[in-house]
């Protein structure tokens, strides 16, 4: 296999294949939690994708220098002192958000996505395709945050990308896009149980999209060959 297919089986995994959301299931805490809106849910997935990146490239740097005994724990100091940078950043840049967001910055340390990757991939392959990895895992994790919290913020209180000024700075104050006016709005799809059932109609939405592709592939694969067909004939003929 090529390095450039190696790339793209890497990126197919963790947007789709292997996502960690729709597929793993991990992270699920503060994808329920925080997904009321598309910018708490941007700074999150922002924030859980420069963790998983970071740790895959430290733990694949030193991945050689660390024994088996002490591999589990030294992991977890690596994600905990890169997540603790990422807090503090949040707070001296984007203080209103990091409030919103609350325990939830810290308890990306719990991620169970970042020490997986971290244990099943980075440690075992170079640099550059376990940041590929971390790099993909994480945009995979960060788009179904996205698509979660635009459709409850939509649903909810019918607007999309309101207060991106929280992190995107003042140029984004005027982001808001209210579709619909006098929208009386959804309370359910705010609150967690909107959470629950928004994330179950994704899963089913991709499970039927897998269970579609795997169709037309069998069907693809069965189909007969179009054409005249040859006989052969061998022995003696009286």
């Amino acid at each position: 296999m090529s390095e450039a297919a190696d790339y793209q089986a890497i990126s197919k995994n963790g947007l789709w294949t292997n996502n960690p959301a729709l597929v793993q299931l991990l992270g699920l805490c503060p994808l329920l939690a925080v997904t009321g809106s598309v910018v708490n849910a941007l700074g999150l997935g922002l924030a859980t994708l420069l963790v998983l990146t970071s740790s895959n490239i430290i733990v694949s740097l030193i991945r050689k220098g660390v024994s088996d005994a002490v591999r589990l724990p030294a992991f977890v100091m690596i994600i905990a002192a890169l997540t603790t940078c990422i807090e503090l950043l949040m707070r001296a840049f984007t203080y209103e958000l990091y409030t919103i967001l609350g325990i939830f910055i810290p308890l990306i340390v719990t991620n169970c996505a970042i020490l997986g990757r971290a244990d099943a991939f980075a440690s075992k392959n170079p640099v550059l395709p376990s940041a590929a990895d971390g790099l993909m895992m994480g945009m995979g994790f960060m788009f179904v945050l996205l698509a979660v919290g635009s459709v409850r913020e939509l649903l909810g209180n019918g607007t999309l990308f309101d207060d991106m000024h929280l992190l995107l700075g003042e140029g984004a104050r005027d982001w808001t896009w209210q579709p619909f006016e006098h929208y009386p709005g959804f309370l359910v799809a705010v609150l967690p149980p909107g959470a629950f059932i928004v994330t179950g109609f994704l899963i089913a939405l991709k499970n039927s999209v897998d269970a579609q592709l795997k169709r037309r592939e069998a069907a693809r694969s069965t189909k007969p060959v179009k054409g005249s067909k040859r006989v052969r004939t061998t022995g003696n003929i009286s």
